[in-house]
C-alpha cells in the first residue's frame, strides 16, 4: 500500500459506519475498528490495485467512486462493478490468500479505508454476525457475476441494454434513471461499443421506448417494451 496517512477518527467513524455488516455495532466497536484501518487517498484515474498484486485487504469505499474491472491481454477491458460510497472490494481476501484478478481505478477523487486480512479475521471471531453478513453479500456478489457472464454469452447488445435499464428502474424504483456510469464503462459493463451502447439507445428513443435527458439521465416511457425484448430474443 503506497498511500496513507494518519488516523481521522471522525472520518474513519464515517467510513467504518457506512457498510451494512458494521453498522449493528456499538460506537465502542466501530471505533476499534477504526484503529485498525489505514485511510488512503486517490486522485481520479489513480489505481487502487492491480492484477496480480497480493490480495490482503478488504477495501471500503468512504468518499468517491471506484471501477473494478478485468483487463484481458487483447487489451479488452470488462467492466465487473462499480463501487459507490459505504461499499467494499477485495472481500475475498477475509477467507483466502491469493492474489487479485482485477483492477480497480478511482473514477473521481477517492477516499479508502482500508482493513487487513488479519485484523477482520479478528473481527469476525469476536462478531460472528460480521462474518454472516459478509457471506450474504458475497452470495449476492456472486449471483450478480454469474448472471452477467450468462447474458454476456447468450443474450444480443439489445437485449443486454434493455435488461439493464429495467435493472436500474428497479433498483430506484422510478421510471426516471441516472446512468452511474459513463456510455464507454457501461459498454464495457455489457460487453460492446460506446458506439453500439449509443446506437441502441437512440433506438430506443425512436421507437418511443424511452426519453435521453443528456449524457445520463433517461426516462423510460415504456417498460413493457424493454421487458419484451428479452422474452422475444
Amino acid at each position: 500500500m503506497s498511500k496513507s496517512c494518519n488516523h481521522d477518527v471522525s472520518m474513519n467513524q464515517l467510513c467504518v459506519s457506512k457498510v451494512p455488516f458494521f453498522n449493528h455495532l456499538t460506537y465502542e466497536e466501530m471505533l476499534k475498528i477504526v484503529e485498525m484501518s489505514r485511510r488512503l487517498n486517490y486522485k481520479k484515474g489513480e489505481v487502487i490495485f492491480r492484477d496480480g498484486e497480493p490480495l490482503e485487504y478488504l477495501y471500503i469505499v468512504h468518499q468517491g467512486r471506484v471501477k473494478n474491472y478485468q483487463l484481458f491481454e487483447s487489451g479488452k477491458e470488462q467492466l465487473l462493478r462499480i463501487i459507490e460510497s459505504g461499499e467494499f472490494m477485495g472481500e475475498l481476501a477475509l477467507f483466502t490468500e491469493k492474489t487479485l484478478d482485477s483492477h480497480a481505478e478511482a473514477m473521481e477523487k477517492t477516499e479508502i479505508c482500508a482493513i487487513h486480512r488479519d485484523d477482520m479475521q479478528l473481527l469476525m471471531q469476536q462478531h460472528p454476525t460480521i462474518a454472516v453478513k459478509i457471506l450474504q453479500e458475497f452470495s449476492t456478489r456472486l449471483d450478480e457475476t454469474e448472471k452477467l457472464v450468462g447474458n454476456l454469452s447468450s443474450k444480443d447488445v439489445e437485449t443486454r441494454t434493455a435488461d439493464y435499464l429495467v435493472e436500474l428502474a428497479k433498483k430506484s424504483n422510478s421510471n426516471e434513471i441516472n446512468l452511474p456510469m459513463s456510455k464507454k464503462d457501461l459498454a464495457s459493463y455489457l460487453g460492446t461499443t460506446s458506439e453500439t451502447i449509443s446506437r441502441r439507445l437512440s433506438n430506443f428513443q425512436t421507437n418511443g421506448w424511452i426519453e435521453q435527458k443528456g449524457q445520463r439521465r433517461i426516462r423510460i416511457l415504456d417498460k413493457q417494451a424493454l421487458e419484451n425484448i428479452s422474452i422475444e430474443n
